[in-house]
């Protein structure tokens, strides 16, 4: 296990979309120790796989003092109703806005025994999940803001960078 140094924007691998796992061997059980290691921060609530440089489908979360993966994550469902409320990613960092997000959401996927798994929730969970699932896409959440705010979290960020 070993905690992984973050990739942050422009990092092209953000923007990769991640390879399916076919098979779980070695790799995959140390990449799935150093996402748990990783997010296992104060201010992590999830983390991709690509986020620190692996392009394959898995991601970790820490919410609610709940430390947990998943392998190969679809979202399956997601509510009508919408949850509004700041956003920020590791990736992008010391940016937040409003992102609207699904107030629930189910994924489902593997774990490291090839067994189905389901991971679902509602508020700061599932807007987790879809975030993640988003990173693995190779999506970021400013990819999902309102066109004004979006334009002024790109001027924030070149200023940045």
């Amino acid at each position: 296990m070993a905690m992984r140094e973050i990739r942050v924007i422009p990092d092209p691998v953000l923007r990769t979309v991640c390879d399916e796992i076919t098979t779980i061997d070695d790799g995959v059980r140390g990449l799935v120790a150093d996402l748990l290691e990783t997010v296992d921060a104060e201010g992590r609530a999830g983390l991709a796989a690509n986020q620190i440089g692996v392009n394959l489908r898995a991601f970790s979360w820490n919410i609610d003092d709940e430390v947990g993966y998943v392998l190969n994550p679809r979202i399956v469902e997601l509510s009508d109703e919408l949850q509004d409320g700041d956003e920020g990613c590791l990736s992008v960092p010391g940016l937040w806005f409003p992102t609207a997000r699904a107030w629930y959401a189910r994924v489902e996927g593997i774990d490291l025994d090839g067994e189905s798994v389901v991971v679902e929730g509602t508020g700061l969970m599932a807007r987790c999940l879809q975030h993640e699932c988003d990173h693995l896409d190779g999506k970021l959440y400013l990819d999902r803001l309102e066109r004004s705010v979006r334009s002024k979290a790109m001027r924030e960020l070149r200023a940045r960078l």
